[in-house]
């Protein structure tokens, strides 16, 4: 599998979800994941509020350049960042890369 962080989001509609065999493989490129109800999901932590809204931002500004949004709840020192791909009904490779992307924004906030 190519590394998800240097790929970029392309359009999907009409495409089909990934099966659970390659929502696992692609899971295992990455640490802290989960898959569950439809989504990729992940808990990051944070020190302060103003981390958490630090990464939220910068989040939000990476993920509309790959015009892939997450779900978000944002809390004081946490955010819970979901991902599915609503114009395939399920999970796609643009959840991955994006989720690839937002681990690697951490190293810059916290």
């Amino acid at each position: 599998m190519s590394n998800l962080l240097h790929q970029r989001c392309t359009s999907l509609a009409g495409g089909a979800p990934m099966s659970d065999a390659a929502v696992h493989d692609h899971l295992a490129q990455l640490s802290g994941w989960h898959f569950g109800n439809g989504a990729i999901e992940k808990t990051y932590a944070f020190k302060n509020y103003h981390e958490t809204i630090s990464f939220v931002n910068a989040l939000a500004w990476i993920c509309n350049t790959e015009d892939h949004h997450p779900d978000l709840a944002v809390s004081f020192s946490r955010c819970i960042v979901r991902f599915s791909t609503h114009s395939v009904g399920g999970i796609s490779v643009n959840d991955f890369i994006c989720a690839a992307k937002a681990d690697a924004l951490i190293s810059f906030i916290a």
